[in-house]
C-alpha cells in the first residue's frame, strides 16, 4: 500500500463529509479507523486517562494492563502531550486544553491500536492557522513512520498543501482528479486552467471545481483570448461535467484504473457479509467494569449535574417542609396530607426531566467509540442507567425523604417512613424510565422536554378525574399515582 498523506478536496451540497458511516469490517478493526470531525473525547477526563480507557477497551486482554500503560506513555511522547497529560481535555464550563492538544488527543485515541490506514475527517476545522499546521506536520511525521494518513480538508494554506503526498478532488461525489499533489497544478494547465505564480494552489484548485468565473477569465486572458461571456456564465453543472470528462480523458485516470484493477484482481468479495460486523477485543465484564468507572467519575466531575441535584433535593425539601410543617390529625391535615404528597410526587417526576440529557449530551461521543468497536451497546445503556439512578435519583430521594418527611409531621414510625421513601424512589424510577424511553430517540433536548412534560400530564390524569370509563382504567391504576395512592393510604 502507497504510504504517505493522501489529501481529499471536495465541493457538495453537505458542508462536510461523514465518517461516521464507516464500521470495521469482521477481522479488519486494526486496518482502518474512521476519526470524526467532532472531536469525541470526555471533556471531564484527562488527557492520559483518556488514552488509557482507549487502550484498556481497544487492545486485547492477553496484554497486560502495564503493558499498555507503557504504549500509552509512549504515545503521549509521540505526539507531544507530556505537558498536558494530567490536565482535563475541558468542557463548556471546565477549562481544558488547547484546540491543537485536543485534536492531538483524538488521534491518539485512534493510535493506540497501530492502525495502517487513518481516515480524518477535516482535522483542522476550528483551528488557527498555526495550530493546523502543526497538527499537519504531526501528520506528515506519522506518514514517514509508515502510516497512511487519508484526510478531507477546506482551504489549507500553503505550508500545509505541500505537506501532502497524494490528491483527490471531488465535485458532487464525481472524481474530477487524483495523483501526485505535485502533478495537479501541471495537470489542470493542460486542460486550459492555469495557476497565477503567487496564488495559493488548494484555493486555485477550489475555484476551479466551483466554476469561479474569476480563474476562467485569468485563464483566458493569460492565452490572449477575449473571455467568452456566454462561457463565464455557463452553469456549474456543465464546468462539473467538462471536468468530469476531462480526467476521465488523461493519463493519470488511466493509471488509477489500472492500478485498481490490478489490486482487486484475484480477491473473491463474493463470500464477504454484506453486513459489517464489528468484533471486540474484550469481554462484557471487562468494557462494563471500564465503562461503569469512566460513567461514575465523569458524573463526580460534573458539579452541575450531580452535587447541584442534591442541593436542589436539599432545598426544596425544607421547603415542603416549612410549608406543610407539623400538619395536624384533623380534616384540615388530610387535605395538607392530600396537597404535600401530590407536591412530593410532582416534584419527583419533573426532577427526572434532568435524566434527558443522558444519552442526548453523549450521542455522538458513543456512536464514535461504537462504531470504533469500544464496547457493545448494553454495556453503555447499562452503564449510564445504574451511574444515573444511585447518584441522580437514589441518593437525592433520601436525602429529600429524611428531610421533608419528619418535618411534615407524617406518621412517627419506621414501618410507615420506609413506605413513604420507597414509593419516592419508585416514582422516581418510574419517571426517569419514561424519560429515557422518549429521549432515546431524539437529538435536541428541548424537544424530548415538551414530550415529557406531556407525558408526565397524563400519567397524573386520574388526580382530575374521578368518573372514568373502563377504556382508561388499566392505565390509570398503572400508573404513578397507583403509588401516590399506596402512599397516601399508609402515611
Amino acid at each position: 500500500m502507497m504510504r504517505g498523506i493522501t489529501c481529499v478536496f471536495f465541493r457538495s451540497l453537505n458542508s462536510s463529509s461523514d465518517c461516521s458511516q464507516i464500521t470495521p469490517e469482521c477481522g479488519e478493526t486494526n486496518q482502518a479507523v474512521c476519526f470524526l470531525q467532532d472531536d469525541v473525547v470526555m471533556g471531564t477526563l484527562t488527557v492520559r486517562e483518556n488514552l488509557r480507557f482507549s487502550a484498556a477497551l481497544r487492545l486485547p486482554t492477553s496484554i497486560r494492563q502495564r503493558e499498555k500503560d507503557e504504549k500509552v506513555e509512549k504515545l503521549i511522547q509521540e505526539l507531544g502531550l507530556s505537558k498536558v497529560a494530567d490536565s482535563r481535555v475541558g468542557t463548556q464550563l471546565i477549562r481544558g486544553i488547547s484546540g491543537g492538544e485536543r485534536k492531538r488527543t483524538n488521534i491518539g485515541m485512534e493510535l493506540i491500536i497501530d492502525p495502517s490506514v487513518l481516515f480524518l475527517d477535516e482535522p483542522t476545522t476550528g483551528l488557527d492557522a498555526s495550530t493546523a499546521n502543526s497538527v499537519l506536520m504531526l501528520l506528515k511525521r506519522m506518514a514517514n513512520s509508515g502510516r497512511t494518513i487519508i484526510l478531507s480538508i477546506h482551504q489549507p494554506r500553503y505550508s500545509i498543501y505541500r505537506l501532502f503526498d497524494s490528491l483527490t478532488l471531488l465535485v458532487g461525489g464525481r472524481l474530477v482528479y487524483h495523483g501526485p499533489a505535485q502533478d495537479a497544478l501541471n495537470y489542470f494547465m493542460q486542460i486550459g486552467y492555469t495557476c497565477e505564480p503567487h496564488n495559493n494552489p488548494a484555493d486555485f484548485f477550489l475555484d476551479v471545481i466551483n466554476g469561479d468565473s474569476t480563474a476562467v477569465a485569468l485563464n483566458k486572458l493569460n492565452d490572449d483570448e477575449d473571455p467568452d461571456q456566454k462561457e463565464l456564465s455557463s452553469s456549474l453543472k456543465g464546468i462539473e461535467d467538462h471536468l468530469v470528462e476531462e480526467y476521465k480523458n488523461s493519463s493519470s485516470y488511466k493509471q488509477t484504473k489500472s492500478e485498481l484493477e490490478r489490486i482487486v484482481q484475484g480477491q473473491d468479495y463474493s463470500t464477504r457479509p454484506k453486513s459489517r460486523t464489528i468484533t471486540y477485543s474484550t469481554s462484557f465484564f471487562h468494557q462494563f467494569n471500564w465503562v461503569l468507572k469512566r460513567t461514575f467519575r465523569n458524573l463526580m466531575l460534573n458539579p452541575q449535574t450531580s452535587f447541584a441535584q442534591i442541593g436542589v433535593m436539599i432545598f426544596l425539601a425544607l421547603i415542603v417542609g416549612v410549608i406543610f410543617f407539623g400538619v395536624k390529625d384533623n380534616s384540615s391535615g388530610i387535605q395538607n396530607r392530600i396537597g404535600v404528597l401530590f407536591f412530593i410526587t410532582v416534584n419527583q417526576c419533573f426532577s427526572s426531566v434532568s435524566s434527558a440529557e443522558l444519552f442526548i449530551a453523549e450521542r455522538n461521543l458513543f456512536v464514535h467509540e461504537y462504531i470504533s468497536g469500544y464496547y457493545r451497546v448494553s454495556v453503555y445503556f447499562l452503564s449510564k442507567i445504574l451511574s444515573d439512578i444511585l447518584t441522580l435519583r437514589t441518593i437525592p430521594a433520601i436525602i429529600f425523604s429524611c428531610v421533608a418527611y419528619w418535618m411534615i409531621g407524617l406518621k412517627p414510625s419506621a414501618e410507615a417512613f420506609f413506605i413513604f421513601l420507597f414509593s419516592i424512589i419508585l416514582v422516581s424510577y418510574t419517571a426517569t424510565s419514561m424519560t429515557l424511553a422518549i429521549s432515546a430517540d431524539q437529538t435536541v433536548v428541548a424537544i424530548a422536554n415538551i414530550f415529557m412534560t406531556i407525558s408526565f400530564v397524563f400519567m397524573m390524569k386520574n388526580i382530575f378525574i374521578y368518573n372514568t370509563n373502563y377504556i382508561l382504567y388499566i392505565y390509570i391504576y398503572t400508573s404513578i399515582f397507583k403509588i401516590y395512592t399506596c402512599m397516601f393510604v399508609y402515611l
